[in-house]
């Protein structure tokens, strides 16, 4: 199999480009690097079956030729971090909806199978916990930039699903609920790169609120191991599968770990949202997947704690 990773230089395109090598397969890579890091491929230079390509999916003629030259594309390409998003909503929005087009218009030609990274944020401000794939969306007003990103990927969805039940597009749409691990970057605003870094460092470790939100945290190589399942079960075509962990912690809880587990004597600062992003800021007090649709497909199963996770996130910021 040849695969096609848009956003393949980022944090789970490059632990997928990984995966599928080592199990055989080619891999076209295509990032612009915005958000992505050279560094995290540097390593697949050289080897058989790789290419990569420093270029936007706005690129049209590229993408069309990359698209014909593979059997499935991943478009994981996108504008992420809540930082980013707020910063700069329009970026997000043009990311997120004209490449997600342009791929699928591309890939329609062909009927070449393409698997959309969504995410858990299209749930907004749903309280029905745990999340299923069938749940309501329920999002805050548009004066509200932080749900730009979580609009722009539902538009994703409903634009894969209309290609797929109008044109036979073969599509499956996975939302990921916070996937970490090496390779991450804290940028903008990925809060277990960001608790590490600052512990290390003997800095205050900053706590976004509270600290009483929680989130369920997956490990990029459980998240990985799950998209070379499902290209690969027809039953997964057409539908929208959460992949995440049902392991729940408190963000304050976290930098508590984090603090143990890295040995750091740092404080910890509780900063309110209006200071950290912009005014009226909104978070979701929740974040757990139903896991059930991707159990049933492919029998999918976490096998990294949150300790697992922590501490190799410690190690690679260590090392570096």
């Amino acid at each position: 199999m040849r695969a096609l990773v848009t956003g393949g230089a980022g944090f789970i395109g490059s632990h997928l480009s990984d995966a599928l090598l080592a199990q055989g397969d080619e891999v076209l890579i295509l990032d612009n690097l915005s958000t992505g890091s050279i560094d995290n491929i540097s390593h697949l230079k050289g080897r058989p079956g790789f290419e990569y390509f420093v270029d936007t999916v706005n690129n049209e003629p590229l993408l069309a030729e990359l698209i014909d030259r593979s059997d499935v594309v991943f478009h994981l390409a996108a504008a992420v971090g809540v930082k980013l998003i707020v910063e700069q909503p329009v970026h997000t929005i043009e990311t997120n909806v004209h490449g997600t087009e342009v791929v699928l218009k591309h890939a329609n030609k062909k009927k070449k199978l393409v698997v959309i990274a969504s995410t858990s944020e299209v749930y907004g401000k749903s309280d029905d916990v745990p999340f299923r794939e069938d749940s309501d969306l329920v999002l805050g007003p548009t004066p509200k930039h932080r749900w730009a990103y979580a609009c722009s990927k539902a538009i994703d969805e409903f634009l894969a699903l209309a290609y797929w039940k109008e044109r036979k597009l073969p599509v499956i749409i996975v939302r990921f609920f916070n996937t970490v691990g090496p390779r991450q970057t804290g940028q903008y605003g990925m809060v277990i790169p960001n608790f590490v870094r600052q512990s290390l460092a003997g800095e205050p470790i900053t706590v976004f609120g509270d600290g009483k939100q929680t989130r369920s945290f997956t490990h990029v190589a459980d998240v990985v191991g799950a998209l070379l399942k499902l290209v690969r079960e027809p039953k997964a075509i057409g539908q929208v599968i959460n992949i995440g962990n049902t392991q729940e912690v408190s963000i304050l809880q976290l930098a508590e770990r984090v603090r143990e587990l890295s040995g750091s004597q740092s404080t910890i600062k509780f900063i309110p949202y209006d200071e950290a992003y912009e005014s009226g800021f909104e978070d979701m007090p929740r974040r757990v997947p139903d896991l059930k649709r991707v159990k049933g497909l492919i029998g999918y199963e976490t096998d990294n704690t949150l300790d697992d996770i922590l501490v190799q996130v410690i190690d690679y910021f260590r090392k570096k």
